[in-house]
């Protein structure tokens, strides 16, 4: 399962300081550069808090789940994976205000890593990737994503929203030794070994289209949609009654966006009690969206993984942030297994968030992941 310098583990134990135990004992390295790791919000994080304190001595980030995926897809648990510090070193920040990050924030951050470097003097987009962590429900992610890929000059950017199991709550990041609400976790990863960053989707634009004519911006939500309920109007594009617009029926039949040549999904998150919909990405009145059409998750899993075997003669391992929206749709058309053979033959390590980042980008009903090996 692990290689001599990235060590992959996971566990689904009740108990915090034992869960935390059998993950540290599976990542132990001599020489560890840094762990991250996902974990349910089932557990007490006060106690996954202070495991990580006696059992890590190496910077450690994370954050909690709507599931975790190691070699299959587990609720409940804890997985995580490690780094040498001779082909690794990592660089963490924690951001705290999320309301004022701007550009200039931002490359005031790099340019503080920079002085830093162990491997390099420059930021080299071949040496040098970056991993973003961020609360899923502060609805601040566009904002923290496009100013981090700015100052990074070219340095790719995957990332994942921290989630907690569907209620819609609150969510918490790892960062600078504590869990919080509200905050995010940056980590620049300097590699001695080859690296590349991919996203994966499986959608398509239909005929259904419809355009937004009331939202609340800063909230993500949509209250009319073609002039009409939002709720009620989005039922009758897709053809189904109102009440049977559920998480599942929103993964096989996203909204997409057009942004220049490229459709992103516009996740919806669920319906609220006037009709309106609170949506997992940037909404505002005026943009037209169109209903989406699967193109198959596991032939494109299958035709995306074939790709990334093809440029890597071996893989060491992938860091990747897999919507749950996927998650649920590969459950419901039982796919799982199929999907967590695909996913091992890259050495998976991630789990299901609220949402997506990809360089500039903040996404929904996606895959993004970073993907370490030799050519």
């Amino acid at each position: 399962m692990n290689s001599q310098y990235i060590k992959r583990a996971e566990n689904c134990l009740n108990d915090e300081m034992e869960a935390v135990k059998e993950l540290a004992d599976q990542l132990y390295q001599e020489d560890l550069a840094g762990v991250i790791f996902f974990c349910s919000i089932g557990y007490d994080l006060g106690k996954i808090k202070d495991a990580v304190a006696k059992y890590f001595d190496c910077p450690v980030t994370g954050c909690t789940t709507a599931g975790e995926i190691g070699t299959r897809y587990q609720k409940n648990g804890i997985v995580g994976i490690s780094f040498s510090s001779r082909k690794f070193a990592f660089h963490c920040a924690g951001i705290d205000d999320l309301n004022n990050f701007n550009l200039n924030e931002a490359k005031d951050l790099i340019e503080d890593m920079k002085k830093n470097l162990k491997f390099s003097s420059v930021l080299d987009p071949a040496k040098i990737f970056t991993i973003l962590l961020i609360d899923g429900l502060s609805v601040k992610e566009e904002e923290i994503t496009s100013s981090l890929y700015r100052a990074l000059e070219g340095i790719s950017l995957i990332g994942g929203s921290a989630a907690d199991n569907l209620t819609f709550t609150r969510t918490f990041v790892f960062a600078e030794n504590e869990f919080r609400t509200g905050v995010a976790s940056f980590v620049l990863i300097e590699s001695k070994m080859s690296f590349k960053a991919y996203k994966m989707q499986h959608y398509q634009p239909s005929d259904k289209d419809m355009v937004i004519t009331e939202a609340d911006a800063a909230k993500r939500i949509v209250t009319e949609i073609n002039g009409g309920p939002a709720a009620e109007e989005l039922a009758e594009i897709i053809g189904i009654p109102k009440d049977e617009l559920t998480l599942e029926v929103y993964s096989t039949h996203p909204v997409m966006l057009q942004i220049g040549d490229e459709w992103y999904v516009r996740s919806i998150q669920y319906v609220n009690e006037d009709d309106s919909l609170t949506f997992a990405c940037a909404i505002d009145s005026g943009i037209p969206l169109t209903v989406g059409e699967g193109t198959g998750l596991l032939p494109s899993l299958k035709k995306q993984i074939d790709q990334i075997r093809s440029d890597f003669s071996h893989i060491e391992a992938t860091i990747g942030f897999d919507c749950i929206h996927r998650r649920l749709e590969i459950f419901a058309k039982g796919l799982v297994d199929e999907v967590e053979n695909e996913l091992g033959k890259i050495k998976f390590i991630g789990f299901s968030t609220y949402g997506e980042q990809f360089n500039s980008i903040h996404v929904n009903q996606t895959l993004t992941c970073v993907v370490i090996g030799k050519p």
